[in-house]
């Protein structure tokens, strides 16, 4: 077989990780792989294709900050990713995160029709049943369900700055997305999966395949002292965080308000701020940014005595699989399938905004020995989320699509 990928990113983002783990699948069972990508180049195991140019994404970038039109940017760009599409002709398209500033959903979803082979689409978020945004949960929006109109998130990713065009777009993606013969939807939690079938995305099948993560990478470190002692830390408890980008709605907030609470001998780290972000934080927050040495970040869950992950919209993060591989518990709002990587021996759940509850849990892990939830932690990882056991699930589907 020879599988297409497309998504906005090579291995810088989670959908992008996933598109190379299912790729070595493929690889390793005698298929061909290709990821067809928008930006940041980085060596993969998959046949590449760049889709467009820097010139061509900041010209789609143009169009969703004036006319909330994104999506419908990146033409020529679009065009040459198709004539390079039928040229490798592919047994079965999946697609990723289409969002981002890189394609062009109305040409990419005509051809789909007319080529009609069979599609995967893994929905990393909810943006493409939305009008606008890739996650309403923080602003507690349900307009989706019927049709987008003056929308509250109008100026978060992917940010329009002048008009809302939210009712346009729902009703052109409703009818660019619907009536494909041959697609399945992929989610990797319940909870958007239960989205999905309340959206005009409902009639098509939906399966649920968590993410998986490289337990060979994520796994304990015995040796912890020299992350402490590298950020003046080697004496205090440790409380961490971790996000590729922190917006408002990951919760930077709500840890800078947990560090007026937490005791002197407690110290919180929070990995992936920008260089504004470092400024001025208080003085037991340590700041630092965003790292791609997946070994050094292992090492930083495994110094940890607890993750906190007070997310206000996701969908299901890998970084809390991330920790329990390492052997540190997890302690998350109720937010989207934040809860759905958890068990009471591997962490806890918070209701979002409820700071009280989250010093609280955070107070119950840190007064018990870390080393009562590690082995469940690390237990859960294995038997659920090993990256070989998540991405053959993808192999089979593509195996039934064909049959």
């Amino acid at each position: 077989m020879k599988i297409l990928h497309i998504n906005v990113a090579l291995i810088t983002d989670a959908p992008g990780r996933i598109a190379e783990e299912i790729g070595k699948v493929l690889i390793d069972n005698g298929h061909k792989s290709f990821i067809a990508y928008g930006r940041y180049p980085r060596p993969t195991i998959s046949e590449t294709i760049k889709i467009g140019n820097h010139a061509d994404q900041w010209m789609h970038v143009l169009l969703t900050r004036i006319f909330d039109k994104h999506g419908f940017g990146s033409t020529t760009a679009t065009k040459k990713l198709i004539k390079k599409i039928v040229e490798i002709d592919p047994d079965i398209i999946h697609l990723h995160n289409l969002h981002g500033y890189y394609i062009n959903i109305e040409l990419l979803f005509d051809y789909l029709k007319n080529a009609g082979k069979p599609i995967v689409w893994t929905l990393h978020d909810c943006w493409p049943f939305t009008g606008h945004c890739s996650h309403y949960d923080y602003v507690g929006c349900d307009h989706w369900k019927s049709k987008c109109y003056a929308c509250p998130n109008k100026n978060e990713y992917p940010a329009s700055w002048l008009l809302d065009n939210s009712t346009r777009n729902y009703f052109r993606k409703r009818k660019l997305f619907t009536g494909l013969k041959s697609l399945r939807i992929v989610t990797p939690s319940d909870w958007l999966a239960n989205q999905v079938k309340e959206s005009f995305l409902k009639d098509y099948p939906v399966d649920v395949f968590p993410n998986g993560i490289d337990l060979a990478v994520f796994k304990p470190f015995t040796e912890n002292n020299s992350i402490k002692i590298r950020y003046g830390l080697k004496s205090k408890r440790l409380i961490l965080g971790v996000a590729s980008f922190w917006g408002r709605h990951k919760g930077l907030d709500d840890f800078i308000r947990l560090s007026s609470l937490i005791s002197e001998d407690t110290s919180i780290l929070l990995i992936g701020l920008n260089k504004k972000q470092q400024v001025g934080l208080p003085a037991n927050i340590v700041g630092l940014s965003r790292t791609e040495n997946v070994g050094e970040l292992a090492a930083f869950y495994s110094a940890a005595d607890v993750f906190v992950n007070p997310t206000y919209a996701d969908t299901f993060p890998t970084t809390n699989l991330e920790s329990l591989a390492c052997g540190t518990p997890v302690i998350t709002y109720n937010t989207g399938g934040s809860p759905e990587s958890l068990d009471l021996e591997t962490g806890a759940v918070v209701e979002k905004g409820d700071l009280a509850g989250l010093f609280n849990a955070i107070g119950s892990i840190l007064d018990q020995d870390k080393r009562k939830f590690a082995e469940s932690c690390r237990a859960r990882a294995q038997l659920l989320y090993s990256k070989e056991t998540c991405y053959i699930k993808y192999l089979n589907l593509y195996k039934g699509m064909r049959s």
